[in-house]
Parts: C-alpha cells; sequence; structure tokens
C-alpha cells in the first residue's frame, strides 16, 4: 500500500511540476513577442533595487496596514512552504518528518513552531483581506475594471490560501495527538486548535493527518498551475520586472535612434541623405510608436503579467480623481488581456495569424491615452516598479507620428512650436510685449 502512494506522489509530482513548466515557458515566449530592450547596465544598483523593492517589500509598506498585512501572507507562505521539501521527501520515500532526523530534535521543534506562528499571521492577514475587499468598500478595489474575472481571482487566491494553512494545521493536530512522543515538533497553534482530537483514536487521527498532507499537498500543486491565470504571477514575476526596471529619472522619455539620426543629418551639410542606416536595413523602424503588443518592448510585456491589480496606481491617478476614463490598472491589464489572446491565437495555429484586432481602440481607447497628464504618479506608486506611463507614451507616439491624429489642441501647440519655436500663437520678435505694456 506505500509502494503505491508513493508511485502516486511522484506522478502527481511530474504532473504538477511539468505542467507548471509548460506555463512557464509559454509566458516566456509571450514576453519574447515583444521589442528586444537593453537593461543589463548598472547591475550593482540592479540587484539592490529587487533586493529592496521585491524581495524587502520596501514600497509596500508605504500604505502600512495593507503593507504589513501582505508582508505576513508574503514571508509566511514562501517560508511554509519551506515544509514543501519534507514533503516531497517523505511523499517520494516513504519517510514521516524527514527533516526531524536531519535538523535535529531543538532545531526542529523551532522549525516547526516558527511555520505554525507565521501560518497563523498569514490567516489572519486573508481572513482581512477578503473582508476588506468584499464588505469594506475600498475605493480602488472595487473600481469597474475589477468586476467579473479579477475580483473572482482576487477571492479566490484567498479561498486557497486560507484552505492550505487550515490543512497545515489539521495535518499537525492530528499529528500530534496520534503519537506525541514520536517525533519532536512543537505545535504552539495546531495543538489548541483541535482539541477535540484528543479524544479520538489513533487509526482516525492517522487517517485525518494523511488526508490533511494530501490535501496540503495537491493544493500547492494546484495553486502553483493556477498561477498562469492569476494576478498572483507578481509572485514570480516582480524579481525579474524589478531587476529589468527602468533607473533613469522618472519623466524622462526615450528618444528615437531614427528620428535622432534624421535630425543629425538635417544638421550635418556634408551628411550622405541616402547612406543606409548604420545598423543596416533592419535599424530603420517600421512603425513609430506602439499600435499592438509587437510594438512594445518585452519589459513592458513582462511588466502586463506582473502587475498586481492592486490599484495604487489607479487611486493616484489625478485623470482617474477627476472622473476621467484613463486608470493605469487597466491600461496594464488590458495589455496583459491583448498578450493572452495573442498566446492563444499562436498555440491555435502555431504561430499568430492576423485577427483583426489591435491593443489600440480594440483595448485601450484614444480617450484613455490622451487623459493622461503624464505626471508620474502612477509610476512613483507602484509596489514592484510597473511603468504604464511608458505604455500610454508609446501609443500616443504612434497617434501622432503614424496616423496624425493628436487633438486639436496638441497639433495647434506642435505647429506654433514649429513656426514660432515656442507654444504661444505669435511671433518670436513679440514675445516681450507684454513688459512694455
Amino acid at each position: 500500500m506505500q509502494y503505491i502512494d508513493n508511485v502516486i506522489f511522484l506522478i502527481l509530482l511530474i504532473v504538477g511540476f511539468g505542467l507548471f513548466a509548460k506555463s512557464l515557458k509559454e509566458l516566456y515566449r509571450n514576453i519574447k513577442l515583444g521589442k528586444e530592450i537593453n537593461r543589463t547596465d548598472r547591475p550593482a544598483e540592479r540587484w539592490a533595487t529587487m533586493a529592496r523593492v521585491a524581495l524587502g517589500q520596501s514600497k509596500m509598506v508605504k500604505r502600512p496596514i495593507a503593507g504589513i498585512l501582505h508582508i505576513f501572507v508574503y514571508v509566511g507562505f514562501v517560508i511554509i512552504n519551506i515544509e514543501l521539501l519534507e514533503i516531497i521527501i517523505d511523499g517520494i520515500f516513504g519517510t514521516h518528518r524527514f527533516l526531524q532526523g536531519v535538523l535535529g530534535e531543538a532545531f526542529y521543534s523551532f522549525f516547526t513552531a516558527t511555520l505554525e506562528i507565521l501560518a497563523l499571521l498569514v490567516v489572519v492577514a486573508v481572513v482581512i483581506f477578503f473582508i476588506r475587499r468584499n464588505f469594506y468598500g475600498v475605493k480602488r478595489l472595487t473600481m469597474k475594471e475589477l468586476f467579473g474575472w479579477p475580483k473572482q481571482d482576487a477571492n479566490w487566491i484567498l479561498i486557497i490560501e486560507f484552505a492550505l494553512m487550515v490543512a497545515f494545521f489539521t495535518m499537525n493536530g492530528a499529528d500530534y495527538f496520534a503519537d506525541s512522543d514520536r517525533f519532536a515538533g512543537n505545535f504552539p497553534i495546531s495543538s489548541h486548535l483541535f482539541p477535540f482530537f484528543q479524544n479520538m483514536n489513533v487509526e482516525t487521527l492517522h487517517i485525518i493527518e494523511k488526508f490533511a498532507w494530501w490535501f496540503h499537498f495537491v493544493g500547492i500543486l494546484f495553486f502553483m498551475n493556477y498561477l498562469y491565470y492569476s494576478k498572483h504571477l507578481h509572485i514570480i514575476f516582480a524579481f525579474p520586472n524589478t531587476w529589468f526596471a527602468n533607473l533613469e529619472k522618472k519623466g524622462k522619455f526615450n528618444n528615437l535612434d531614427s528620428v535622432t539620426r534624421e535630425i543629425k543629418l538635417m544638421m550635418d551639410p556634408n551628411a550622405d541623405p541616402y547612406a543606409a542606416p548604420a545598423g543596416g536595413a533592419e535599424d530603420a523602424p517600421s512603425k513609430f510608436g506602439a499600435e499592438d503588443i509587437f510594438d512594445l518592448n518585452q519589459h513592458q510585456l513582462l511588466s502586463a503579467y506582473s502587475c498586481t491589480e492592486c490599484g495604487r496606481c489607479t487611486s493616484v491617478c489625478p485623470a482617474n480623481i477627476t472622473g476621467k476614463k484613463l486608470s493605469p490598472r487597466a491600461i496594464m491589464m488590458k495589455t496583459r488581456d491583448r498578450l493572452e489572446e495573442v498566446g492563444k491565437n499562436i498555440n491555435k495555429n502555431g504561430k499568430f495569424v492576423d485577427d483583426g484586432r489591435k491593443l489600440l481602440n480594440d483595448y485601450i481607447t484614444k480617450e484613455e491615452l490622451w487623459a493622461c497628464t503624464t505626471c508620474n504618479a502612477c509610476v512613483e506608486a507602484c509596489p514592484v516598479l510597473i511603468d504604464p506611463l511608458s505604455i500610454i507614451f508609446e501609443m500616443r507616439r504612434f497617434l501622432v507620428m503614424e496616423q496624425s491624429a493628436a487633438p486639436q489642441e496638441l497639433n495647434l501647440m506642435m505647429t506654433n512650436v514649429e513656426n514660432n519655436g515656442a507654444p504661444w500663437q505669435y511671433n518670436q520678435a513679440d514675445r516681450l510685449n507684454w513688459a512694455k505694456d
């Protein structure tokens, strides 16, 4: 019987991790659909940024209540799953609490007690988060872009985490009361959480412990593969996203090499305007700005998968606060939705087949794009260094440079800059007339 359990366990383990690896491969392929961008400069600063922001959660605690609760879930859930190593060894080889013999009696007691305290903090945090999200009415958690699947997804995550922690406590409690002398674990929570276990016989407790053990293991595999469909991908992608983040000063926009080259040609009387671009024909852009996800860079697509949908960006957006249609969070969610649509297209056809849809207009409207004031509030607020403004800017660049579809006010300003060297509609020679009045 034990041999059959080991085989079933091994099959589930291989299938679970295999499906997870397949999902990661698809995500990597989708991200690679974007344009390459070199973000390997200043490596020491990048490692420090990742350690501070992704690992240290430095930007989360700017809103202390939500930030501290998130740290409880983050630290607790990650450390508790160190026990997954023990579960894997026990499941493959048929041992029971393998780490007890490796760590020693004293340290194993400290280890199990620490896990139980962290698990309790996780339970407290997810219960508060569930109440806060569904009953407390926090504005950024009740906006229209969260209707439907995003709201269900967030609730399912909290329910799954709660269920896994309950299974963890049940497993420990049943094990403790079945034979507390058999191992050295210390269970300060589960030993008091299930007092009715004391009146059960050993066989029943072993069945309960085994059921909770299997539930916990299968639940972890399920949660791991659920990440592909969930906003909780940021558990994985927050780390590369912060490492590859833009380290330049906020508000510094990128220059197009092709435009810079043309200006240099205009300024150099000896330049050959018919000379090939320095990088060859492929150095000349086929399109200015971004119309679809293929026109965005790979870090922008990675950011779409890294978005936590927390809404901190939208809650500080002056355009959104004043009732305009723009929501920086929705920009990232819509980019991800379009990216997923393209990924399914590739899965179905073996390559991307034009579906007649674009990120611009089909997902993100011009009204949203032109509502942005480019203030960078959303960039500053994001806890994982996502930059919605960079996507907005590239799409506005496409509208202006490819479609000449800027608003009338902007067209007038650009005409004045071209003719008068300033955004005002009068001659350079008349600029100081106001001082003579």
